[in-house]
Order: C-alpha cells, then structure tokens, then sequence
C-alpha cells in the first residue's frame, strides 16, 4: 500500500540527512521533491502547491531542537500535515434510527456491493446489531444474485422484490420490512453506471429523499486516483453523502485518492477495503495512514487486529499445555489459523515499524503458510497430538502425502522443537504477567 509514495518521501527526506538546521535553501529543495511525490501520487497540482506552502511555513517557523535532526522535525512536520490533509480525526458511522438506514452510491465496478456485504458483516460482528441488506440494483444482470450470496456467507438477511422494477418501491418496502421484524440496521445497495449519468443520479436521488437515510456512503476505487476524487465531487454535489468509503486500497501504490478526497468534497473517508475477504475492512484513522505512508508503520492497528483475535479462555489452555509441555501440532495450527485471519501477510508485516522498508522488494505470497499446513495435515491425529513419534519412515509418508520432500518436513519438525522449547523457557511468571496484560487490554 503506498509504496511509491513512501519511496519519495524518503528520498526527499534525505536531502535533510547531515544538515545542521533548517534553512531555506535545504527546506526548498527537500519540499521540491515533496511535491513531486504527491504528483507522482496523482495529487492535484493546486493541493500539493498548498500542502508544500503550509509545509515551509511551519518548518521555517521551528527551532530544530538539539536532540533532534532538521530531517526529523520535517518528518514530524509533514506527518502532521498528511493528516490534515486526510481528515485529522476518524469519522465515526451514524447507526442512531428504528431503524438505522444506511444508502450505499458509486459507480460500477467499484466493489459497492461486496462493500455492502462486507460493512454488513462488520456491524452484525463488531456492533452487535441485526442488520438487512437491500438488493436495489435492478439492472445489473446477476447483482441480485451476488448480494444475496454474499448474504449467505456471512449470515445476513437480503431483501429483494424480483418482479418490481422500480428501486424506491423495493427500499421503501424494505424499511418497512426491518421495522415489522425489528431488524436495527437496512444497508442499501444501489446500481451503479460505467460513467455517471443523469438517470442513476435522479434515481438515487429519489430514494434517498423517500428513506431519509441516517448515512449516505459513496463507495469508489482508490486505485482509479484523481478520477476517483473528480467522481466523488460530482456525486457529493448531488447526493451531499456522508462519508466515503475507498476500496482496493491494499492495490494503491499511489495514494492519491487518499490524501486528496478529503480536501475536495470536504466529506470525511469512514472505511477502507483491503482485501477481497468479507472481513478485510478497516476503519480509516488519518493519522495512523499518515504513519504508514511515511514509513513509521501502524502498530497500533496490528495490535487491534492481534486483539479481536483473541481468546482469554484458549489462550489459557495453550499456556497451561505450555508449562506443561504438551504443546503440539494442533496448537501450532490453531495458532497459524489465527494469524490468518489477522489478514493480508504482506499488509501486516508492513505495519511493523521500519520492516516494510526492509522488505519492500520480497515477495510475500499470502498463502506463505501453505506449506507447514499441508504438512501437518498430512500427519495422522496421533502424530499431531504426540510429535515425538515422528520417525524416518512416518517422516518419509508425511512428505510424499504434503507433497513435499523430506527436508521440508525435517526442517519444519526442527524448527517445532525449537519454539516449543523457546515457549516453556518464556512460561513463567512473566508469561503470565504478559498474559494478564493482554487480557486487561482486550476488556479497555
């Protein structure tokens, strides 16, 4: 995610790299190649000129302190303004009604109704609210279809009226719908156009006027760039939505839709898509964006996605079978499972601070624990349950069943040992005080 734009950031910072105090001369040249990264990024050349002048006048207005470099304070100075310029603060959604009715709008193409379902999922996990999805596409061949599939995977209920045509028909008897059953959230999805045209934009329009909605979200492709701002300008001065929401932005290099949306439609970016799974959905934080863009990483969301998986109870079943060292290969899938759905390996190693940087040009496939499963499903509950067993001739099975060779399975059994030995050494009260805190944070 924003690769190209963190590589020229850091090559502009580095013209401050040796310098003794801000100047203008340094500051100059530095927020020259600033610019450049945010063109290179698709940024508007009237908001990057304004960024860069905001940018000048804070740096030259700063006294580098001793225990800081220039490169440093421009650093903070530019991370400072990132965010800004991306909205400052997170937006929360509205979900205050009987019910909570929420309008999804956007273009073809745009992932809006796998949005809706993903949005679905996160209210119905993560708020704890009934919720209904509304098929109101009625032109789309199939989109009835997709919704109410996706309606399946995460068990959520999808209105749909087949024989009418006529979408503010089907939302309002929807709404109507939610209210008879109790359901406390309706989330709308609506067709969408190759381009925009007067047609989708009076229709929209309407519903929207009819259903009163508490959010109107515009759903657009972060990877379309600056077309992306121009169409959600074009829809806000006619909608007035409430948020945007940018998907596939795991596949935006530049950023540009990013850091200049907010500024254009003066409406906040609530959610990102980040993946195609119905849980790769984040909440967007600017300043966290800020951190990553320049290269600081975003531990504090690695730390959130490590905390809603969770579990207070196995956590304390694996640390007893620990210290008692009885940890085995069931556990070690268990806990690779859990990893997984942490979500996208190549984004989660970029939220370390300074690893992205070093792995920017390895290839990290999200199936880099393929390999391990297949060998430990290959083994037989007995051998899973009690490694020890594993001879040669187990061993030689195993590999011709995973479709490895035998070196793999050597290896993977070695390195086994290895962290399981490491984990009962680390199995004392400081484990357990670790435990507790990990505990205490999940309930704050």
């Amino acid at each position: 995610m924003f690769e190209s734009i963190s590589e020229k950031f850091d090559r502009a910072f580095k013209l401050l790299k040796g310098q003794g105090r801000i100047s203008e001369i340094n500051v100059a040249e530095t927020l020259k190649e600033v610019r450049k990264a945010l063109l290179d990024a698709d940024v508007s050349f009237k908001i990057a000129k304004q960024f860069t002048e905001t940018v000048k006048e804070k740096a030259l207005g700063q006294n580098v302190l001793t225990s800081i470099s220039p490169g440093q304070l421009m650093v903070k100075i530019v991370h400072d303004e990132l965010a800004a310029l991306m909205g400052g603060e997170k937006s929360d959604i509205n979900l205050k009604g009987s019910p909570a009715i929420i309008l999804m709008s956007g273009l073809q193409g745009s992932g809006k109704t796998t949005f809706t379902a993903k949005l679905a999922s996160y209210i119905k996990t993560k708020k704890s609210r009934s919720v209904l999805m509304v098929a109101c596409d009625v032109y789309r061949p199939a989109a009835i279809d997709q919704l109410k599939v996706l309606g399946e995977q995460i068990g959520v209920e999808v209105f749909s009226d087949i024989e009418n045509k006529n979408p503010v028909q089907i939302a309002k008897k929807a709404v109507a719908y939610a209210r008879e059953k109790g359901i406390q959230i309706v989330i709308i999805d609506t067709a969408g156009r190759l381009a925009i045209d007067e047609q989708m934009m009076n229709e929209i329009a309407a519903i929207k006027s009819e259903i009163n909605p508490q959010e109107t979200l515009f759903v657009v492709d972060a990877m379309t760039g600056q077309d992306a701002v121009n169409t959600a300008k074009a829809f806000n001065d006619r909608l007035d939505f409430d948020g945007v929401i940018l998907t596939k932005l795991d596949g935006d290099t530049r950023g540009g839709a990013a850091l200049t949306i907010r500024s254009v439609v003066e409406k906040p970016i609530k959610f990102v898509g980040i993946g195609e799974k119905m849980d790769a959905l984040d909440i967007f934080y600017p300043e966290r964006m800020a951190d990553r863009i320049l290269g600081m990483g975003d531990i504090v969301s690695l730390v959130e996605r490590a905390q809603e998986q969770f579990d207070e109870e196995a956590a304390k079943k694996l640390q007893k079978k620990i210290q008692q060292d009885t940890f085995n290969f069931d556990d070690f899938l268990a806990q690779i499972k859990q990893i997984k759905k942490m979500g996208n390996m190549k984004d989660l190693v970029s939220m370390i601070p300074g690893v992205g940087k070093m792995l920017k040009d390895v290839e990290i496939e999200d199936d880099a624990f393929k390999g391990i499963e297949a060998i430990i499903s290959s083994m037989t509950p007995k051998e899973r349950a009690n490694p020890s067993i594993l001879n040669g001739s187990r061993r030689k099975r195993i590999a011709m069943g995973s479709g490895t060779d035998i070196q793999e399975v050597n290896r993977l059994i070695k390195q086994f040992d290895e962290t399981r030995k490491m984990m009962k050494m680390m199995s004392n009260d400081k484990g357990k005080n670790m435990m507790r805190a990990m505990s205490n944070m999940k309930k704050r």
